[in-house]
């Protein structure tokens, strides 16, 4: 039997092993730890994949699922939200960062116009996965800075359709660059609109079905099959794989299991994806930096200071406060993971030389290295801070004592903890999920049933028990993680009562769409006790407050379920 294989995965996977943890301790970041270990294990280092072809192949599938999942983040009603943002900003961004790098290009490297308009777009680009895990780990995505830094990578994201299709016409000599970038924004147009006909008359109604009448294999097949039909779809007609990963995610953008697949999808993807930076960094030729290190270092400071300035005057015009309007600069300087996917695809069709290929590749490298340190100042400048502060509400609990079931408590954070208290004194059980580790070792210790998981992922809800629970408590502070785990129950899990932590009257009303039977809004609650505070301090009846605090419930949570036949009793 040959193991050779085997051998190889240990290796990838103890390289990876070292090297993220490491890079994320330092606030480096996955990305260039993934990027770092393939440098060390590739030609330019300890050469032990130095053919690593078949591994490539593999890693496509990497981009392949971050296109999907890209995709899936772009739906229609978002965009619309964010549309002076998205529309304004982000297109301003693109097309002013993108042409001026190109005639840069043009002028510097004497290469045709085809080629310094791809080189150009693509390093306006940003990293999308490495700035969008920066804020989440900030707590900062729906900050002033945030909202727009997010603004412009969903932007950036929908430029990718025309840039995958402007890859593949490159590499075909018979057309002009005029002609290029007509066929490439028409192909986007059309295929947007067979997007809409498909997703309204054919996905959604076969989700369902599948959902409905399938195991929840099936489903994860369903899924993948999705994916890898449509990037195969797109191949065979001369586009590209990633392309067609990403239509298939803006299929079921709008979709009510769009949660539940990315849930499905996610391990496959981050595996993957790996991968893929770690073969980047296996490509890369480290002797060709070293000849020229100062030249590419300065390519490197040259590209962010371009894109800083521009993002930074860009962000103004639109409204983005001065300070915030920095730090979104800042934040987006550096080109990221879908530069080096188109890249990747250009060299392999030949659009682009191996000099050519490898110089841009290290550009790209070092603007992410330096990515954590800017993200740093950023995050200085704008000196956000957040408080919360929240109160939990009374509910009939009858039912509750009559079941010895436990309550599945998803979050065990500040919120999640006084809830459990709460059950506690009420003498209630329950069982926690908590994807803080720190948490769940600490309570643990204390003798909490609180245990480490991600919610998203409905095998660990099942593992918890949660078909035979009375009802779930979703107490987790980021709103985006509430929504999929909300959706996903509502749709795996039908029949189970979810109570659900919102932010405000729009983030209740949100969840409530998504299959949540009872919402708490933070704002209202805190504000409620403020108030109730202040007017027992000037000396107003207890009683009468009371009253009033619950005629501005009922009206607030009356508009929260306007338009649901499910009134909160």
């Amino acid at each position: 039997m040959n193991i050779d294989y085997l051998v190889d995965i240990i290796i990838l996977l103890t390289s990876a092993v070292i090297a993220v943890p490491l890079f994320q301790t330092l606030r480096l970041g996955a990305i260039p730890g993934f990027l770092v270990a393939g440098i060390v294990l590739g030609p330019s280092g300890l050469k032990y994949f130095e053919n690593y072809s078949e591994i490539a192949h593999l890693a496509e599938f990497g981009v392949v699922l971050l296109l999907f999942v890209i995709g899936i983040e772009i739906n229609p009603s978002r965009l619309w939200k964010m549309k002076k943002l998205v529309l304004g900003l982000g297109s301003l961004q693109v097309l002013i960062t993108g042409l001026l790098l190109a005639i840069i290009v043009h002028q510097f490297l004497d290469s045709t116009w085809g080629v310094s308009l791809l080189i150009g777009s693509a390093l306006a680009l940003s990293s999308t996965a490495f700035v969008l895990q920066l804020l989440t780990d900030r707590k900062l995505i729906f900050s002033e800075y945030g909202k727009a830094s997010v603004a412009v990578l969903l932007l950036q994201d929908l430029a990718v359709i025309p840039l995958l299709i402007f890859v593949s016409l490159l590499a075909s000599p018979d057309l002009t660059i005029a002609e290029d970038i007509f066929i490439s924004l028409a192909e986007a147009l059309i295929i947007l609109i067979l997007i809409i006909i498909t997703a309204r008359y054919v996905l959604n109604p076969l989700l369902k079905l599948l959902v409905r009448f399938s195991s929840p294999e099936i489903f994860t097949s369903s899924a993948l099959l999705l994916v890898l039909g449509s990037a195969y779809a797109m191949e065979s007609i001369g586009l590209s794989m990633a392309m067609g990963a990403f239509i298939a995610g803006l299929l079921i953008a709008d979709s009510s299991y769009r949660h539940q697949i990315i849930a499905e999808i996610q391990p496959f993807r981050g595996l993957l994806l790996g991968l893929f930076f770690m073969t980047m960094g296996m490509s890369l030729d480290l002797d060709r930096f070293l000849n020229n290190p100062l030249m590419l270092l300065g390519i490197a400071v040259v590209l962010m200071a371009i894109k800083f300035i521009l993002l930074w005057s860009i962000s103004l015009i639109f409204g983005v406060k001065k300070k915030a309007s920095i730090s979104v600069a800042l934040l987006l300087a550096q080109s990221g993971e879908f530069a080096l996917v188109l890249f990747a695809l250009a060299n392999g069709m030949g659009v682009l030389d191996e000099v050519l290929y490898q110089q841009l590749l290290i550009v790209i490298l070092l603007s992410m290295l330096a990515t954590p340190v800017l993200e740093k100042i950023a995050y200085r400048i704008y000196s956000a801070s957040e408080k919360n502060t929240s109160t939990i509400p009374d509910f009939n609990n009858s039912e509750t004592k009559q079941n010895n079931k436990p309550v599945i408590l998803v979050g065990y954070g500040r919120m999640g903890h006084r809830i459990g208290y709460i059950l506690e004194l009420m003498k209630v059980d329950y069982l926690a999920i908590e994807s803080d580790a720190n948490i769940v070792d600490r309570e643990r210790a204390e003798g909490k049933s609180v245990y480490f998981g991600d919610a998203q992922r409905p095998e660990v809800l099942r593992a918890a028990g949660i078909t035979d629970a009375p009802f779930v408590i979703v107490s987790i502070n980021d709103i985006v993680v509430t929504e999929r785990v909300v959706s996903s129950l509502s749709s795996i899990f039908p029949d189970i009562p979810v109570f659900a932590r919102g932010h405000d009257l729009t983030k209740c009303r949100e969840l409530k769409a998504l299959g949540a039977k009872f919402t708490v809004s933070e704002t209202l609650e805190a504000s409620a006790e403020l108030a109730h505070a202040a007017l027992l301090y000037i000396g107003a009846e207890d009683a009468e407050i009371s009253v009033a605090l619950e005629e501005f419930r009922e009206d607030y949570y009356g508009r929260i379920n306007k338009g649901f036949d499910d009134k909160i009793e």
